[in-house]
């Protein structure tokens, strides 16, 4: 082997040499972080748990009724704020089923909703309400048979609720969470939902309706 030869293999075997060394650090990084996450999967009756789980099924009502009235109007305000709903609260919902797959937890519990708040119990289910703000089976009826300004003013009454109760359990979550990533989503569920109350209460007025009948 000439001098030259092994002058001009070194640069490559010094390369090599590193690429083996990065190789190496990130199996080393990645085994480190699973550990981590594994350590710090949220419990059976963490808040991070039972946020995910109550607000999955909350969201999933907003979804339904925002089908709903987007099919019984054909005002493009109201059209447009039941995409957003749909759109947002879909991708949420998405995201904290996820959560509760990658944390290996059933999607359901036979505890009563919002007991990782202290609240098992306190709300009296009924007729399709399970929580606080969600619409009962009897006003999503009423709903589906509403046409025009009556749809209008019913969904915005009955979202205006839903998102009430949805903020009170959002809140719960910042407070109680420790998990960074569902802190800022319930953050996020907070500003947004806030604005289309007041967003709504202008469409609501706009049709002389006030959120309360």
């Amino acid at each position: 082997m000439s001098r030259g030869t092994s002058t001009r293999r070194t640069p490559v075997l010094i390369a090599a040499g590193v690429a083996l060394a990065l190789v190496a650090a990130l199996v080393v990084w990645w085994r480190t972080a699973e550990g981590t996450a594994n350590a710090s999967t949220p419990g059976e009756q963490s808040a991070e748990v039972g946020f995910a789980r109550d607000m999955a099924v909350h969201h999933q009502q907003a979804v339904e009724m925002s089908f709903i009235v987007r099919d019984r109007t054909d005002d493009q305000e109201v059209r447009t704020l039941a995409y957003d709903v749909i759109n947002t609260q879909a991708t949420q919902r998405g995201m904290m089923l996820g959560w509760l797959e990658t944390w290996d937890r059933n999607k359901t519990s036979t505890e009563p909703p919002m007991t990782w708040m202290g609240h098992g119990g306190m709300y009296e289910a009924k007729d399709g309400s399970l929580m606080p703000g969600m619409a009962t089976n009897a006003q999503l009826d009423q709903l589906r048979k509403a046409e025009g300004r009556d749809a209008e003013v019913l969904y915005l009454r009955l979202m205006t609720a839903h998102h009430k109760g949805g903020i009170d359990m959002a809140r719960g979550a910042v407070k109680m969470a420790d998990d960074q990533k569902v802190k800022r989503l319930a953050q996020t569920m907070v500003n947004g939902q806030q604005s289309e109350i007041d967003l709504m209460a202008d469409m609501l007025a706009q049709r002389d309706a006030e959120a309360d009948q």
